[in-house]
């Protein structure tokens, strides 16, 4: 069976929490080098900007599909570092196993340079296979294995207990890679966990409602290498935490009425 993996997912940028005064809070993603990042309302979750330079424009969608050339989630992407096997049906001197280098690429006879991070085992094959029918073979043969998997990884950020990079395999689901992650922190808001996907040339993002799913009144969706999961805090749980901390009282939750 042909096997591959996704690519190493993009870091993403850490929170910036604004509390004013009269105990409003607004989160927004902080800023980033490479452009500006998408904004997110924590009062309107459904809110984004445009996202510039990336992968493309931001677009918020109700449900994220599979990432291109997956067939639909059964097939992974191949990622850096991967180790590949490369088999040119009856034409031994063309085989090799070669290594996904950190730009995504490797390098085949006669071929050249091919960029493999990304994509599919079946469209590496394709891609292959149109460049040696060319020029150099006809009709050719190619097989593409994962030899050695450099593992999948999504980025997790945001009000969890341990954010950063961690590893998910083919089934791992939104919940399972939260649990990974250490669960959420005291002012997270379970209704507001976004799910950022590079579909093509777009980016998409989901609203996730994680409330809903431990209730069952919605599925836990899949996530898939390369994803980047943010999880957004409360409004009134980061008021609450405030006003504690300024009265001096944060271990005596139980002595302060929950602001609506």
């Amino acid at each position: 069976m042909k096997t591959s993996r996704a690519h190493s997912p993009p870091a993403f940028p850490r929170f910036r929490l604004l509390v004013p005064a009269a105990f409003g809070v607004a989160v927004a993603l902080g800023g980033c080098s490479s452009g500006s990042a998408p904004t997110l309302s924590a009062a309107s979750p459904s809110g984004y900007a445009s996202s510039a330079g990336g992968a493309g424009e931001l677009r918020l969608v109700a449900n994220l599909p599979a990432p291109v050339d997956t067939r639909d989630g059964a097939d992974q992407l191949i990622s850096a570092n991967d180790v590949l096997e490369v088999d040119v049906f009856q034409v031994d001197d063309l085989d090799r196993v070669v290594q996904v280098d950190a730009s995504g690429q490797i390098t085949v006879p006669l071929v050249g340079t091919v960029t493999a991070a990304g994509k599919s085992v079946r469209a590496l094959e394709a891609e292959l296979e149109r460049s040696y029918g060319a020029t150099y073979l006809q009709s050719p043969d190619i097989t593409v294995f994962v030899k050695e998997s450099a593992g999948q990884k999504v980025t997790v950020d945001g009000e969890v207990a341990r954010a950063g990079l961690l590893p998910v395999t083919a089934g791992s689901t939104l919940q399972q890679v939260i649990a990974q992650a250490g669960g959420f922190r005291p002012v997270a808001d379970a209704t507001k966990v976004f799910l950022f996907r590079d579909y093509g040339s777009e980016r998409l993002v989901m609203n996730v409602n994680v409330s809903d799913i431990r209730a069952g009144r919605a599925s836990d969706p899949r996530v898939f290498g390369g994803d980047t999961i943010v999880v957004f805090s409360s409004a009134s749980k980061v008021a609450l935490q405030n006003l504690k901390e300024a009265m001096g009282v944060a271990g005596s939750a139980a002595r302060l009425a929950v602001i609506p």
